[in-house]
């Protein structure tokens, strides 16, 4: 088969840190060749274009101009979330295959239009929830699905980080992102959660987000990333939902790039059903295992599978980052027609709980859906 050309829109540090270093590897395999490199600022398509293009890549400033393209088949949306929307509705219309960067949308009426888009031209829509494709997240999904938890009917989406604001490009610009860290990591949370649970059917929503630690800098912030302008802070700090869904199971959203707190675990869910309950976390407590519990014979126990990739003395494994298998299963359901893993329709509905989180703490009263 011929190679898939791409098209990067927004070269950026999502599109130099996560995308890009993963289609690397598919170009390496004749499997694509990133052909046009778009970007506000020129100089940062062409230094991506030079670092990971084809000789003959192009380089644009306007993305409608890159679209009219009609050789390229892909597009990777990787620019400020207020723009999620119109370039990719506009990339299907152009009748190209689109791989979005999370969150799908700042609001779900933009989030609806993406959907409709794709049902319209045919083509294929994803959204970027690489965290879907961590080991642990995989092994709790097939949990799930074996039924081994029974009914599904209490969880938490984790997504707290003590002091880790990012400082760079637009984070923390009301604007451009739509929100903090609801809108940026709680979103990860929330997808793996629903994803794990298979409910997709919200009912009722309450929020509170909050702004309470982005001014205190008097002794400096000890933030991961250095101290942060609180003139330019102009989103939450933390943001906490808590969501019925219609067949009555709950979920606690949390989210925060700076809490006072040493529970920290971002990317993460906790699961409780009627036969067994499951978390993403290590013997120790902390980030980065999976734990199955519940009672067996009269006795309650843990379970910890093993997670790593090794088996013999001299070789530990080396297991394949998310953001490759992300790309590696939207590239062969372009090319084999294999299924998705992300669909449309269900970041439509983190979307849509995600406002319903803003709109509740607005207005101070829950937020029904139809």
């Amino acid at each position: 088969m011929n190679k898939t050309k791409v098209g990067i829109i927004g070269c950026g540090g999502i599109a130099n840190g996560k995308h890009l270093p993963a289609l690397k590897k598919l170009a390496a395999k004749g499997l694509i060749e990133i052909v046009a490199f778009c970007d506000l600022i020129e100089e940062r398509a062409v230094k991506a274009a030079k670092e990971y293009g084809t000789e003959d890549a192009k380089v644009y400033t306007d993305y409608k101009e890159l679209l009219k393209d009609n050789t390229i088949e892909a597009i990777h949306v990787c620019t400020p979330n207020r723009s999620h929307s119109f370039i990719t509705v506009d990339a299907l219309h152009a009748g190209k295959n689109v791989i979005c960067e999370k969150p799908m949308a700042i609001n779900s009426a933009e989030a609806r239009k993406m959907v409709e888009a794709a049902q319209e031209t045919g083509k294929l829509l994803t959204i970027g929830y690489q965290n879907r494709q961590t080991p642990e997240v995989q092994y709790i999904k097939k949990t799930c699905d074996a039924g081994d938890l029974g009914d599904i009917y209490y969880a938490k989406a984790h997504a707290i980080r003590r002091r880790a604001v990012p400082t760079w490009g637009v984070f923390l610009n009301e604007y451009e992102q739509g929100g903090g860290p609801l809108i940026d990591i709680g979103t990860h949370a929330l997808d793996i959660t629903l994803w794990t649970m298979n409910n997709y059917k919200p009912k009722m929503v309450v929020g509170s987000v909050y702004h309470k630690l982005a001014d205190k800098l008097e002794n400096g912030s000890g933030n991961a990333w250095g101290d942060w302008d609180p003139k330019e802070f102009t989103v939450e700090d933390s943001a906490f939902g808590y969501i019925v869904m219609e067949n009555g199971a709950t979920i606690v959203l949390e989210s925060a790039w700076a809490l006072n707190s040493l529970d920290v675990i971002e990317a993460s869910t906790t699961l409780c059903g009627d036969k067994a309950g499951a978390d993403m976390r290590s013997a120790d407590g902390k980030r980065g295992g999976v734990r199955i519990n519940g009672v067996k014979h009269g006795k309650q126990y843990v379970e910890i599978p093993a997670m790593g990739a090794g088996g013999v003395d001299f070789y530990d494994g080396t297991a394949i980052k998310p953001a490759d298998v992300e790309q590696e299963i939207f590239y062969s359901a372009i090319r084999n027609g294999t299924p998705l893993c992300v669909l449309p329709e269900q970041a439509f509905v983190v979307t849509q709980i995600l406002e319903a989180i803003y709109e509740s703490a607005k207005t101070g009263k829950p937020v029904y859906f139809d």
